[in-house]
């Protein structure tokens, strides 16, 4: 008896449905092949992955009570990105964070500390300072900071003087462009903290008319080895106000087309301008005389250019430690995990955490690192 039309059509659009998601799950996991100067959309993938990656697993079960053969699709599509899979979800069942440091572990931390809190200094004056006990609390070896706004002169609200002293390291590199300053007593900028003695310091200059063009690096001696951190902020959306709203589908006194329109533009320009600044990092990455350590706010998710780009020979803390999805920005979607602590194969994560207290719109992360083997020199001749 041949089957009623409609039962036949819903089985060819779910499996066609099947097949498209499991498609685009694949092209998100494989950004490297695409040159975001051409493909630049097909970036936004990315953000979607996720989600795609639950729809694969929820046609997997659907097929299973209904058709069981059709469930290989998701099986073919999961298994050949099976790798891209650990970095977007990984699950590290002994993900526990000892706040107490082993004594052969090298601490980190990244943090975009959003400012400081000097937008709401005067309405949340103890904001500040619980940051800083949050860090002394954690006692990180080597912190880097992005967003970070200081100054030198003694009128300023975050006073350099006072943050170096209300932290509990040797020494630091803040870099920072003037055209960038906050105001005229704050600088806006990167920093790297360090325990470790600091024998060279770097500060990178991109472009010096794109935001967030700044990055920089530090030499440390740890336990008589070199190793070179590098401290980055790849270029934001810049969402407006508006921008924001429009996204998370509230109110706006603008119209619909034109907000969207803007908010399209800004993701567009960020993803190539992220997509130029991850390769120039990668270049004087390669550059590198020393095992290096990463920080940095990639405003990026897992798997995309940027990401890959510069993660490329490296490991992950939270991919080698972390768990569940763990999204260290605050606000938009549960699946934006954008800060990301990379280290060569010469050291081990032994735990990360991101730590959940909301004092900035970026949630810390923190990883445990023991070197693994004498620390290798790399070949300053490398190419990307």
């Amino acid at each position: 008896m041949q089957k009623p039309f409609f039962r036949r059509f819903t089985k060819k659009l779910f499996i066609l449905i099947n097949l498209v998601l499991g498609l685009l799950f694949v092209t998100g996991t494989h950004m490297l092949l695409f040159n975001p100067e051409k493909w630049w959309y097909l970036s936004l993938i990315t953000f979607l992955l996720p989600y795609l990656l639950l729809f694969l697993i929820l046609f997997f079960v659907f097929w299973l009570f209904t058709k069981p053969v059709w469930s290989f699709i998701s099986v073919f599509f999961i298994v050949i990105s099976f790798q891209a899979i650990a970095h977007i979800f990984p699950l590290n069942f002994n993900s526990h964070f000892s706040i107490k440091k082993d004594s052969g572990s090298i601490r980190v931390m990244s943090w975009n500390v959003e400012e400081f809190n000097i937008l709401n200094y005067k309405t949340h004056p103890e904001k500040k300072q619980q940051m800083f006990d949050l860090i002394n609390a954690y006692d990180p070896d080597i912190a880097c900071f992005q967003e970070a706004v200081a100054g030198e002169s003694k009128k300023a609200i975050n006073y350099l003087p006072d943050i170096i002293k209300s932290l509990h390291f040797t020494d630091y590199l803040y870099s920072y462009q003037l055209r960038d300053d906050f105001d005229k007593d704050h600088h806006f900028g990167i920093m790297i903290f360090s325990k470790y003695p600091i024998v060279a310091k770097q500060t990178i200059v991109n472009n010096p008319n794109n935001y967030n063009s700044t990055f920089q690096y530090v030499d440390l001696v740890i336990k008589g080895d070199t190793v070179r951190v590098f401290n980055i902020h790849l270029q934001s959306l810049k969402f407006s106000k508006e921008n924001l709203n429009y996204i998370n589908n509230e109110q706006t006194g603008r119209g619909v087309t034109v907000e969207s329109k803007s908010v399209i533009s800004k993701i567009k320009t960020g993803i190539l301008k992220r997509a130029q600044q991850a390769l120039f990092v990668k270049d004087e990455m390669n550059h590198s005389p020393y095992p290096l350590i990463l920080c940095g706010d990639f405003n990026d998710v897992p798997e995309s250019f940027a990401y890959e780009t510069i993660g490329k020979g490296l490991k992950n803390a939270f991919v080698e430690k972390g768990s569940g999805l763990s999204r260290t920005f605050s606000s938009i979607s549960p699946t934006l995990r954008i800060d990301n602590i990379f280290y060569d194969t010469d050291f081990q994560a032994t735990q990360f955490i991101r730590v959940k207290k909301l004092l900035s719109d970026h949630f810390p992360i923190i990883a445990d690192l023991k070197i693994v083997a004498p620390l290798k020199s790399h070949d300053t001749d490398s190419t990307f």
